[in-house]
């Protein structure tokens, strides 16, 4: 399972170390891609495929299965980190996750999320209402 928060900097050729805690959950190689609010996502490659069956199985005649698709696929990259776990984000990635010095890294069970440390603590510090989040999941059956 992938946990934890881990704070990070980028180094000048655009590479972030991937935390040793994180990159053995993830294995050798990964998926990186865009992800939701802002982030990246980095999925495991057996993660990557539960997805992308799970994608496959939605209709292409509508509009927002081909644009979520899209979404995901289009940012999509395999990653392979070197031997100081260290891997190149490509410029695409950075700038949709507007990525420019310090990252947190973020395990979240199936994958890891990759944050600009500005948009993290933005969004740690926006105004939520974890009792109605709370609520809502019971609804979920959680």
């Amino acid at each position: 399972m992938l946990i934890g928060e881990f704070s990070h900097g980028m180094d000048k050729k655009n590479r972030i170390i991937i935390p040793s805690k994180l990159r053995d959950g993830l294995g050798e190689t990964f998926i990186m891609t865009k992800g939701l609010d802002s982030c990246l996502y980095i999925y495991p490659k057996n993660e990557w495929q539960i997805f992308e069956q799970k994608l496959k199985s939605l209709p292409l005649t509508d509009k927002n299965v081909r644009s979520f698709v899209r979404f995901f696929f289009s940012g999509a990259n395999e990653m392979e980190p070197d031997k100081m776990g260290r891997v190149l984000i490509p410029q695409s990635l950075l700038s949709y996750a507007g990525i420019e010095g310090e990252v947190v890294s973020v395990g979240m069970m199936d994958r890891v999320e990759v944050w600009s440390k500005e948009k993290w603590e933005a969004y740690n510090e926006s105004e939520m209402d974890m009792d109605a989040i709370a609520e809502k999941m019971n609804e979920l059956g959680i």
